[in-house]
């Protein structure tokens, strides 16, 4: 079958890409809904074993070539791969609002940001060399970086375009090929991104796409011995399965896993400021994010003041299709998610927590849940200590900072925390001493190219972006030569 243009595409019909062919896999059909009012979108098609083990085969070839492949030319097609990312900015992320739902605006900025990854990965992969080290004469030691080989990579729908592509740029960049097993939620995007590889030149069998029953793939990818590394980003408790499938095969992982972000406001901070800026992060993406800012630890003396503004900006955010240039948060992403924090904000209440606003599922069409704030929330609800991934903050009040740093670091989770304060002392500590992967001080975006991301703890290891993108996907070798 021949590749999809962009009519078919734009038509909805995702489909897998095995060694340069884009082709409908070989078991059960799925259907993808629309998280605004439930229709269907269209349908994929799940792989089979052979159709996985294709990919594998593809992906092991490919890789002699595209690892002696001079960087520059991979680098070329990455480069060019990110200027169709732009080229084609408008129709992905309408896609993505139809499949995922978040509005069209936050769409284009993923759209923007993928580009920049891609941008970002291929300059990275003009310096990943290695040194020599002076020895005795007549004996040179030198450090080779190499490509490690065909890399298994597991994206979630939360971020479907740039997720995917931080799964895919960093391994072309620095000399692998990949099997990806992105979102079955999500499909159409996942193919759009990888299009834009493919149309920029990148040869048949260095990025393969499937999509399937995720434990049938992860169990399959992981255990096969030419897949030599693993990129995973999801849940804690799915990462934790993947990081244990990967270290009985001796395999590194990459696990960017999920958190619970503390926010830690003093009383010396613009609360105004900080008010804005919160509300737009905490409902981005309905919540729905790794990184979303969400145990509010507020300074006695100012945390009436901050709740009273915050919930005032929350009570304000407009939920309605992504599409309409109106919408300030559009729908979960699918009922699962509205089951989960109905769940959760029933066990708060039933414990004592106070709804400050929202609380509910807002209409029988969609997956909406309205923007919500919860104060005195116990510390034995079970949304106290486990993320909600959805548009829910939680607001509670402390005297001192040691007590806002001991319960910021009080749950296992370690991916991004948040702080506001004018005090270079207090920003010192909180450096210092908040167990985060990424901590953001008076703003609240860690997610550009140029930095490293990734957590402590419970929420993963490995990093992506930064000078450390290319990281996972080498091995450093040593080879040591006296002179005969």
């Amino acid at each position: 079958m021949n590749a999809p243009d962009k009519t078919t595409v734009s038509a909805y019909r995702p489909l897998s890409l095995i060694d340069g062919e884009w082709t409908s896999g070989g078991g059960p059909e799925e259907a993808v809904t629309n998280p605004v009012d439930r229709s269907v979108l269209g349908t994929f098609a799940h792989v089979t074993e052979d159709d996985l083990a294709r990919a594998v085969a593809a992906a092991s070839r490919a890789f002699v070539s595209w690892r002696s492949m001079p960087v520059r030319t991979r680098v070329q097609m990455l480069e060019r791969a990110a200027q169709l990312l732009r080229e084609r900015g408008e129709d992905i992320a309408r896609t993505m609002t139809l499949e995922q739902g978040k509005p069209i605006g936050e769409a284009r900025f993923e759209v923007e940001r993928a580009a920049n990854l891609v941008s970002w990965d291929a300059a990275e992969a003009q310096r990943a060399y290695g040194r020599v080290i002076p020895m005795e004469p007549g004996l040179q030691h030198t450090v080779v970086r190499q490509p490690i080989g065909p890399v298994a990579s597991f994206t979630p729908w939360n971020f479907p375009l740039s997720s995917v592509i931080r799964k895919v740029a960093g391994p072309l960049a620095a000399g692998c090929t990949v099997v990806l097993k992105a979102s079955e939620e999500t499909p159409a995007t996942a193919c759009a991104a990888i299009r834009c590889f493919t149309d920029a030149g990148v040869p048949p069998g260095v990025i393969n796409l499937v999509f399937g029953v995720p434990a049938t793939i992860s169990s399959y990818l992981i255990a096969h011995p030419a897949i030599r590394a693993v990129a995973f980003t999801g849940s804690v408790p799915v990462g934790r399965h993947i990081g244990a499938l990967a270290a009985q095969h001796l395999k590194p992982a990459i696990l960017e896993l999920g958190g619970h972000a503390p926010v830690i406001i003093c009383a010396d901070a613009d609360i105004e400021d900080a008010c804005l800026k919160l509300v737009a992060a905490k409902y981005f993406n309905a919540g729905q994010a790794c990184i979303s800012p969400t145990r509010f630890l507020i300074e006695a003396p100012v945390y009436e003041a901050f709740k009273t503004r915050f919930v005032e900006l929350a009570s304000k955010v407009t939920l309605g299709n992504g599409l309409e240039p109106t919408t300030m948060m559009g729908p979960l992403a699918n009922q699962r998610r509205i089951d989960a924090i109905v769940e959760l904000v029933e066990d708060a209440k039933a414990r004592g927590a106070d709804v400050l606003c929202g609380g509910r599922a807002g209409g029988a069409q969609g997956t909406f849940f309205e923007p919500t704030v919860l104060e005195n929330v116990p510390e034995d609800a079970r949304i106290a200590t486990s993320e909600p991934f959805g548009p829910v903050a939680l607001l509670s009040r402390f005297e001192r900072l040691d007590e806002a740093i001991t319960r910021a670091n009080s749950l296992p989770y370690g991916l991004a925390g948040y702080a506001f304060t004018r005090s270079s002392r207090a920003a010192a500590r909180l450096t210092e001493e908040v167990e985060c992967g990424m901590l953001s001080i008076n703003h609240l975006w860690t997610g550009t190219a140029e930095a490293p991301f990734g957590g402590v703890k419970d929420s993963g290891y490995g990093r992506e972006g930064g000078e450390e993108s290319l990281d996972g996907y080498l091995v450093t070798r040593l080879v040591s030569h006296r002179a005969a």
